[in-house]
This record gives C-alpha cells, sequence and structure tokens, in this order.
C-alpha cells in the first residue's frame, strides 16, 4: 500500500497541472458510479425484502381472518339458536293470544249478526209505515191536484170564450173602418185626377198661346234687318264709283309691273327653288335625326319607365314572397311541432294502449264492454233520441263524436274499476292500520317496562274478556253491508254486566 501511494505521488508529481485536473475528474467519476451501483443494489435489495414482508403479512393475515370468522361463526350460531329459542316461545304466544282474539271477535260478531237482524226488522216495519203515510199524503195531494185541475178548466173555457167573443167584435169592427177607409181614399183620388188633367191642358194651351207670339215677332224682326242690310248695299255702291275708276287704272299698270315682277320672280323662284331644294334635304335630314333621337328618347323612357315598373314589382312580388315565405315556414314549424305533438301523444296513446292489453284479464279480453243497465224500452228510447237531429250547438258538436262511444265505455269502465280498487285500498289501509294498532298493543303487552305496568294489559283475559282496545265491526263497509247504526237491547246489558 505505500508503494501503491508512493507510485501514485510519483505518478502526479510527473503531471502536468492539466493532466493533474483531468486524472482527479476521472477518479471522482468511478468514484460516484460506484457509489451509484452500490445505491442500486442496496434499494433492490430492500424492495425485495419489502415484496416478502408485505406477502408473509398478506398469508398471515388471512389466516387470522379465517380463524376469527371460525370463531365468529360459533358464538353467532349459538346466538342465532338462543334467539330462535325464544321467537319460538314467543310465536307459540302469539299464536294462543291470537287464537282467543278469534274466538272474541268471532262471538263479538254473532252479538252484532243478531243486532243486525233485529235492527232490519224494525227498519223494515219503519219502512212500512213511512210508505203507509206517503201513499195516503199522496192520494191527498192528487185530489187536491185534480180539483184544483177542474177549476183551471173552468175558469180557461170561460176566458176563452170571452176571448173569442171580443176577438170577433174587433174583427167586425175593423172591417167597418176598413172599408170607409178605402171609400174616402176612392173619392179624394179621383179629386185629385180631375185637378191634375186640368191643370194639365191649361199650361199645354198657354204653351202654344206664347209660341205663336214669338213667331210673330220674329218675322217682324227679321224682315226690317233685311231691309237695312238693302240700304247700306245702295249707299256702299255709290260711294265707291270714282275709287273703282281709279282702281282699274291702277289694275293696268299693276299688269304691266306684275309681268316684269313674274319675269323676276321665275328667276328668283329657280334660285328658291335651289334653296328650297337644299334646306329641303336639310330639313328633312334633320326632321329624319330629330325623329330617330326623339324615337330612341322616347324608347328609353319608355324602356326606363317599364324597368321601374317590372322593378317595383319585382320588388313588391319579393316582398309579398317573403312576407308568405315566413308566414308559410312559421305555420310549418307550427304545423310539424303540433303533428310531432299528435305522433308523440298516438304514440304514448299506443304504448299505454299495449301495456293496458298486457293487464288485461281473460274476462276483459272476451267481454272488453260492460253490458247496459237499461230496460229493452229505454235502450229503445235512447235510440230514437240518437236519431232525431240534433238541434242545439252541443249536440251537433258531440254528433261528431259518437264514433268514440265504446272507447268511453271501456275508459268509463276502467275509471269505476280504478275507483272501486281506490275504495278497497282505503278499507285495507283502514284494516292495516287496526291491526298494526293490536300488534302494538300485543307487544306492549309481552313487553316489561313502567308504562306497560302503570296501564292495563290486553292480554290478561278474565271470563273471554280483554282489556285490548279492540276496533269496532266496520259495519258501514260495503262488503259488510251493515246498518249505520247499532242496537244493543237492554236485557243483553243486565245479563253481561251484573
Amino acid at each position: 500500500m505505500p508503494k501503491k501511494g508512493g507510485k501514485k505521488s510519483a505518478k502526479l508529481s510527473n503531471m502536468t497541472e492539466e493532466e493533474r485536473l483531468l486524472f482527479m475528474q476521472q477518479k471522482a467519476l468511478a468514484e460516484e458510479e460506484l457509489s451509484k451501483k452500490k445505491e442500486d443494489i442496496l434499494t433492490q435489495f430492500l424492495k425485495d425484502k419489502l415484496a416478502k414482508e408485505e406477502k408473509s403479512s398478506v398469508l398471515n393475515l388471512n389466516k387470522i381472518n379465517q380463524q376469527w370468522r371460525v370463531l365468529m361463526r360459533e358464538t353467532k350460531g349459538r346466538e342465532l339458536k338462543k334467539d330462535i329459542e325464544v321467537l319460538s316461545q314467543t310465536f307459540e304466544r302469539v299464536v294462543d293470544r291470537k287464537d282467543s282474539v278469534i274466538k272474541s271477535l268471532a262471538w263479538d260478531l254473532e252479538e252484532a249478526e243478531a243486532q243486525y237482524s233485529q235492527a232490519l226488522r224494525a227498519h223494515l216495519h219503519n219502512l212500512d209505515v213511512l210508505l203507509q203515510l206517503q201513499r195516503g199524503r199522496l192520494e191527498s195531494l192528487e185530489q187536491n191536484y185534480q180539483a184544483e185541475l177542474e177549476a183551471l178548466r173552468g175558469e180557461f173555457h170561460t176566458e176563452r170564450e170571452l176571448i173569442l167573443s171580443q176577438h170577433q167584435q174587433e174583427c167586425t169592427h175593423l172591417e167597418d173602418v176598413s172599408f170607409a177607409m178605402e171609400q174616402n181614399y176612392s173619392e179624394q183620388e179621383n179629386d185629385v185626377k180631375q185637378d191634375f188633367h186640368s191643370v194639365r191642358d191649361e199650361i199645354r194651351n198657354k204653351n202654344i198661346e206664347e209660341k205663336h207670339a214669338l213667331r210673330i215677332q220674329l218675322e217682324g224682326t227679321v224682315e226690317e234687318l233685311w231691309r237695312h242690310f238693302q240700304q247700306a248695299l245702295r249707299s256702299y255702291n255709290e260711294a265707291t264709283e270714282e275709287r273703282k275708276s281709279a282702281f282699274e287704272a291702277l289694275r293696268g299698270r299693276d299688269e304691266k309691273s306684275a309681268k316684269e315682277i313674274e319675269m323676276q320672280m321665275k328667276k328668283i323662284q329657280k334660285l328658291q327653288d335651289s334653296i328650297t331644294l337644299v334646306r329641303s334635304r336639310l330639313a328633312s335630314n334633320a326632321r329624319e335625326s330629330e325623329k330617330q333621337n326623339r324615337r330612341l328618347q322616347e324608347e328609353k323612357e319608355a324602356i326606363q319607365g317599364h324597368f321601374h315598373t317590372i322593378k317595383t314589382q319585382m320588388n313588391r312580388a319579393r316582398a309579398c314572397e317573403r312576407g308568405q315565405l315566413a308566414k308559410l315556414t312559421l305555420h310549418s314549424n307550427a304545423a310539424i311541432k303540433k303533428l310531432q305533438q299528435l305522433i308523440e301523444k298516438g304514440d304514448y296513446v299506443l304504448r299505454l294502449t299495449e301495456m293496458c292489453r298486457k293487464l288485461e284479464t281473460e274476462e276483459e279480453k272476451v267481454l272488453p264492454f260492460y253490458s247496459s243497465s237499461l230496460s229493452a224500452e229505454e235502450q229503445s228510447q235512447e235510440q230514437a233520441a240518437a236519431m232525431e237531429p240534433p238541434t242545439e250547438q252541443l249536440a251537433q258538436a258531440m254528433q261528431d263524436y259518437t264514433a268514440l262511444e265504446r272507447f268511453w265505455q271501456r275508459y268509463n269502465k276502467a275509471l269505476l274499476e280504478q275507483l272501486a280498487l281506490e275504495r278497497e285500498k282505503a278499507v285495507l289501509a283502514q284494516e292495516n292500520a287496526q291491526l298494526r294498532q293490536l300488534l302494538k298493543q300485543y307487544l306492549d303487552g309481552i313487553s316489561v317496562s313502567d308504562d306497560t305496568l302503570g296501564q292495563l294489559n290486553p292480554l290478561f283475559i278474565v271470563n273471554q274478556r280483554t282489556n285490548a282496545r279492540l276496533p269496532a265491526v266496520p259495519l258501514s263497509e260495503g262488503r259488510v253491508a251493515r246498518h249505520a247504526h247499532t242496537v244493543i237491547e237492554a236485557a243483553h246489558i243486565v245479563q253481561h254486566t251484573i
């Protein structure tokens, strides 16, 4: 070892500074790797040891649990055997108490039957007495009704005869009045017609005379105007004689100058013809171009107006169609929702029918509709009333749903059965409550506590009587069919209390 250290120190002394640093780093890395390997080996060993410990602890825990279960089963078995013995004894006592309660209830039932029969006889006797009284009352009322009916008939006949006589008198009076009024009106009509014809003739004669007078006056005026016209013509001819001669001389000179003018005019005419020809060509071209421009402008305006009208119509049509499309969309959505609701409702009804069909009894499958409680005469009357045309609005609306009569029969049958079951349920719930009360009394009787010892023990029976608060016989129930009132004879009370 000293030699190796000396060699290393000699080796380190022979190395340079950089080689010494590199050697030290390599040595540190090697030592670090060696320490890591040692730690890995140690952790692996500890993990294996921990796994072995866990396996052994689980195995030991299972063994301990198995032994503990065996011990618990034995103790629990002993406890259950003791509980079973106690429960068997308790059950025997309960059966004995139930037998005694059943016997007492049977005895009470016999007494109640006797009381019911006696009460029923008394009730029937009272009903007979009431029926006799009612028959007598009805006979007296019928006699009074017949007497009042006869009196009303007599009064009716007398009033009817009086009214008929008054009516006859009024009819004759009205006929006389109408005849007098017709005579009066006919005379007035004749007078008015005569006055009208006379006035018409006078107006016609007056118009003819006025017409003749106007014609004579107009003829005189025309003759006078003709004379004035002739006189004015003669005075005009005399005044213009000298002017006429001067006019003739001037006309001669005018003819000469007219010839010269005519020659000049022919020249001018030729020039003017050429000018007018050119102008006419220019005017025709201008007119044609103007007409063409005007026509194009008119066509343009017409096209623009037609375009505007078509555009407005198209916009209106688009707006109208857009509104109709929106309405149609809303209505279609509402209809789809409504139809979806109806489909869902129909599916729900079909599911209910399938469920109800599964729950139907054999009798309901064979006879789904209950038989009518009406007699044959009442059924014929009902059919005759159904064949009559409805007059009221409600009857007309109900006429549309006659096809659902079978459905409503089955629905009413199911509803009646539901009500009957609900009533039966209420009765059974009441019995259950009574039985629970009896069970509570019994449990209080077999238990030992300060409260139960301070009260009457319901299981203590003396002379077939118990202290238990037994429920009264449910005489008001439909399946027992008892009268609501219970009658107890005095002899029975004396016999069982003294």
